[in-house]
């Protein structure tokens, strides 16, 4: 595992601190799975990259979810129904929603996604999708 890259000085792993920044070059500058920009009392702005041919994983949360695409083309998989995603798509999952999604195209396919109420502890950095699954066990 490398060495996580800072997260900005407002975020970093602080509650409730308020974030202004271009979440588009944000995204799409982001090389790891996962990483937990902002966290509040109420929601949560987290970075993805989604690597060729890889994928989100199936799961339900109890909270809603929102997902952003910034760049890459993928699968939206919800409750079973698949839907293509792109740069400029969004999605709502909302709570109790089976869902997945898998990067079907040559390049990552990144994106931004909100959690309300938050989903992950405060500066949550996972640089693959196995230490991601590793965290959750």
């Amino acid at each position: 595992m490398t060495t996580p890259e800072p997260a900005p000085p407002c975020v970093a792993g602080r509650r409730r601190m308020a974030f202004n920044d271009d979440i588009v070059r944000l995204a799409t500058e982001n090389r790891f799975f996962r990483r937990v920009l902002a966290t509040g009392s109420h929601a949560q702005i987290v970075l993805m990259s989604i690597p060729t041919n890889g994928e989100i994983g199936e799961e339900v949360h109890d909270v809603d979810q929102v997902l952003a695409f910034v760049a890459g083309e993928g699968e939206a998989i919800l409750d079973g129904e698949v839907s293509d995603v792109s740069a400029d798509h969004v999605v709502f999952v909302p709570a109790g929603t089976r869902h997945n999604f898998v990067n079907t195209g040559p390049v990552d396919l990144k994106l931004f996604t909100i959690y309300a109420p938050p989903e992950h502890p405060p500066g949550t950095v996972h640089e693959t999708k196995a230490d991601a699954d590793a965290a959750e066990q």
